[in-house]
């Protein structure tokens, strides 16, 4: 009993900093599942990792974003908010978050992660913030996580709503390139690196030139890159027309 008692004080010690800038009180052992890759789970010969909880958190943040922008944007119809949403429960922008919360540094990964800088991979840093929320939910219930959930979503909703087209470039970017009477817009994109880390590279071409580039960890975040940057070049045009 008293072993049991000092490991879950190291443990619940070990999140204090995560914990008091969430401002929530979170079980410390649902805690350490929410950091568990399956990678270090295999090697360590356990049975449970993230994913379960991965797979609640995604839909408590999903219906969060939902009806915080059916609320807050009366005036916008379902083309306009699904995109948005899209901007906001991204992988991409959960990454950040999850970064801004430093959470690389608490995931438990195998050795082949480890050394592949898995802690800093997107798709690995918006899993643990999604099983995070997982965590959040069955021990504190929806109401404390709804009002963590938006504090930290806030800026990103922000920067959405910023660019009219939510944080999906290639919406924004598709609707500028129909007003401004293009011709075509389309991706090039190329991929290099090997198997567990490539990269891709996508050129936004708009009316058979080169626009601008983008650069990601899967074609779709660089497509959106390049569109982001697509949309700023080719803007001043719509605000001369």
């Amino acid at each position: 009993m008293a072993h049991t008692t000092a490991v879950r004080f190291l443990t619940s010690n070990l999140y204090s900093d995560l914990l008091k800038q969430l401002a929530l009180d979170i079980d410390s052992e649902l805690l350490e599942l929410a950091f568990t890759h399956r990678s270090f789970a295999y090697e360590a010969g356990l049975t449970a990792t993230n994913e379960r909880l991965e797979f609640l958190g995604d839909s408590v943040l999903g219906m969060i974003v939902t009806e915080e922008l059916y609320r807050k944007y009366p005036d916008l119809d379902e083309s306009r908010l699904s995109p948005l949403r899209s901007g906001i429960v991204n992988m991409r922008a959960l990454a950040d978050i999850a970064r801004s919360l430093e959470l690389g540094k608490y995931i438990r990964l195998g050795k082949g992660e480890e050394v592949t800088n898995g802690r800093d991979k997107n798709s690995l840093l918006a899993d643990a913030f999604e099983a995070l929320i997982g965590a959040m939910y069955i021990s504190t219930g929806f109401e404390k996580t709804t009002d963590c959930l938006l504090r930290l979503v806030s800026p990103t909703l922000n920067s959405a709503m910023a660019m009219g087209a939510g944080l999906d470039g290639k919406t924004a970017l598709q609707e500028l390139v129909a007003s401004l009477g293009k011709a075509s817009l389309e991706y090039q994109v190329t991929m290099s690196g090997p198997d567990h880390d490539k990269n891709f590279e996508a050129t936004a071409v708009v009316g058979g030139e080169a626009v601008a580039i983008g650069t990601g960890k899967s074609k779709r975040e660089a497509e959106q890159a390049a569109a982001r940057s697509a949309f700023e070049i080719l803007k001043p045009q719509s605000q001369e027309a």
